[in-house]
């Protein structure tokens, strides 16, 4: 009842003194623990790249580790997976499952470690260290067989003296050293715990190897020489400063002693180790010291000597964890710890602030996007249907052109009835019919190509020749280097400049006049030029009825509504210019310029 109380209170001391110690120096061990923690939440708030994280994460769970801390360990490894997992780094992500193997292995969770070991393998992408993983999988599954297992270690072996690190060799040499051991190979068990040694290259690891082959020397009753080499190791540690270190092996030490009943030197190791741990503030190596005595003494019936070291042990309680830098180191690691989770949740929230951001930004680009799809779709469509009405128009235009003409030839024939002249009304006719054909079937285009313009126009003329044969003549030009085949020209707009130069200048001459149709190519354009020797445009105007002017407003606003909407519908430069003659000459100058025009430009 005693011993409960006096460890109650021993626990209830630790815990009222743990904010008391905090002003004290950590120890080196938990010094490098706590930067590696202090590290981990810099980066967090700096808010570094995960990569960065995830590498920190790591180096915290490899000090967690030296410390035994597995728990903690793992769960640091599990987040950097999970940075890796999301980065799909397979590499990264094969190295952590490794670490988490191991330490699954550490707590005997043999199942979970092969099951990490084959999953490290699969992501691993070379051969190297996909065998590597293979052998540790298949040495676990063979735990019971030391035989089978000897060749998957010894197989690792190889592989890691070709390219491997040291610290996998020492982990290597180490199983094979504990395997030799299962099947009674002490002398090569030891060979191999030396080669481990020879790929040491921390002091502190050096004493913990050390300290499995004094355990393996125990196990074989060997005992001289594990207290041989416990005793270095206890001088080791004296030399290296390593306080708890050498606290621990002056415990294997009376381990050993006891073992070969050698009491008094097994308590005088554990008095040591006790009486160091009080004097260098190591709390919790002290209680272990004290726990190992008094089961002594208390097994041995010697109930004073349990009670007078418990009373030396709370005696000395206080300033030993005043002293205990342990405990401060603890205590900050703790602080450190909630303030990695308080970061980690400010940047998870940060994250998904960013993500939300995004997302909202990605959907409103996209709305904008569909926006300006559908505003180009609508103004693509007005376009279309602007273009179409244009097009209409032009056509309605084409064919107000149509009624005049026909009305003037069909009059012409009605003169050659009235004449009783029937074989010109025949004639006239059947050249009419032919021209009218043509305009008909073109109808419904803008543009015709230039050969089949000239052939309709020449039947015009033809036609109007027949009719004032006595009021002029008519000549007609083309540039030999112009390939009428291949240009296009506005359909009927060349008619209405010869229509008027012969009914409202040529044929109120007294003489016959002269009509001359001339086509040239200047600079890429195509130029027309229309040029009678008529009445002129003053005189023409003085002689005209009003129905006559009225006519021709409508038919020279129409030329020029059909010019706007040719030039605006295919973005082209079609220009009309109208010149009289001046004295003595007399007459009009009509020049019609546009660009050589290709059929792929008017589809």
């Amino acid at each position: 009842m005693f011993f409960s109380c006096a460890f109650l209170i021993l626990n209830i001391s630790f815990s009222q003194t743990e904010q008391d110690s905090l002003m004290v120096v950590p120890t080196p061990q938990m010094n490098s623990l706590n930067r590696s923690a202090s590290k981990l939440s810099k980066k967090l708030k700096e808010s570094k790249s995960d990569k960065d994280i995830a590498l920190e994460y790591e180096a915290l769970a490899k000090e967690l580790i030296n410390n035994n801390e597995y728990e903690k360990a793992e769960d640091y490894l599990n987040r950097a997976k999970d940075i890796y997992t999301k980065k799909k780094e397979k590499k990264k992500m094969a190295a952590v499952n490794r670490e988490l193997a191991k330490l699954k292995e550490k707590q005997h969770l043999y199942r979970l470690a092969i099951s990490l070991y084959e999953e490290a393998g699969n992501q691993a992408k070379d051969d190297f260290m996909k065998q590597l993983n293979d052998n540790d999988a298949n040495r676990l599954r063979n735990i019971a067989d030391p035989v089978t297992q000897s060749t998957y270690i010894q197989s690792n072996i190889d592989l890691l003296e070709e390219r491997g690190t040291n610290e996998e060799k020492v982990v290597a040499y180490q199983q094979m050293a504990e395997n030799q051991m299962q099947q009674d190979k002490t002398e090569v068990a030891f060979q191999n715990f030396k080669k481990a040694l020879d790929n040491t290259e921390e002091k502190t690891e050096e004493i913990k190897i050390k300290g499995e082959m004094a355990k393996a020397y125990a196990s074989k009753n060997q005992y001289s020489e594990a207290l041989r080499l416990n005793e270095q190791l206890v001088d080791e540690a004296r030399q290296m400063n390593d306080v708890k270190a050498e606290i621990e092996q002056l415990r294997s030490l009376s381990s050993l002693y006891f073992s070969e009943n050698n009491i008094s030197k097994g308590l005088e190791s554990l008095m040591k180790s006790y009486e160091l741990a009080i004097n260098h503030g190591q709390t919790f190596e002290a209680k272990k010291s004290v726990e190992d005595m008094t089961g002594y003494y208390q097994k041995n019936n010697q109930y004073h000597k349990s009670i007078e070291l418990y009373q030396d042990f709370l005696h000395n309680l206080e300033r030993t964890i005043q002293a205990d830098s342990s405990l401060v180191d603890n205590k900050l690691f703790q602080v450190t710890e909630e303030r990695i989770r308080q970061l980690e949740t400010e940047r998870i929230l940060n994250d998904e602030l960013i993500r939300g951001k995004n997302i909202l930004n990605y959907v409103l680009i996209a709305s904008v996007f569909l926006m300006l799809v559908l505003l180009i779709f609508i103004v693509h469509a007005l376009n279309v249907i602007k273009k179409r009405n244009k097009k209409i128009a032009l056509q309605s235009l084409r064919r107000e052109m149509n009624p005049h003409f026909i009305f003037n030839s069909l009059n012409s024939v009605n003169q050659f009835i009235a004449r009783n002249d029937e074989l010109e009304a025949n004639k006239y006719l059947t050249s009419y019919s032919r021209l009218m054909r043509n305009i008909m079937e073109n109808s419904n285009n803008d543009f015709i190509r230039l050969s089949k313009e000239m052939e309709q126009l020449k039947e015009y003329l033809d036609l109007e020749h027949l009719r004032f044969a006595d009021k002029f003549i008519y000549e007609i030009d083309i540039e030999e280097s112009i390939d009428t085949e291949a240009a296009y020209v506005p359909t009927m707009l060349i008619q209405p400049y010869l229509e008027n130069a012969i009914w409202h200048g040529l044929r109120y001459l007294d003489y016959k006049g002269l009509l001359q149709l001339q086509i040239r190519q200047i600079d890429h354009m195509i130029v027309v030029r229309v040029e009678d020797n008529g009445i002129g445009l003053k005189r023409s105007g003085e002689l005209r009825t009003m129905n006559q002017k009225l006519h021709q407003s409508r038919g020279l606003n129409n030329i020029s509504e059909r010019i706007r909407l040719l030039n605006d519908v295919y973005h082209i430069k079609i220009q009309i210019f109208m010149m009289e003659k001046t004295s003595p000459e007399t007459g009009v100058v009509v020049e019609i310029s546009f660009p050589f025009i290709h059929p792929a430009t008017i589809k």
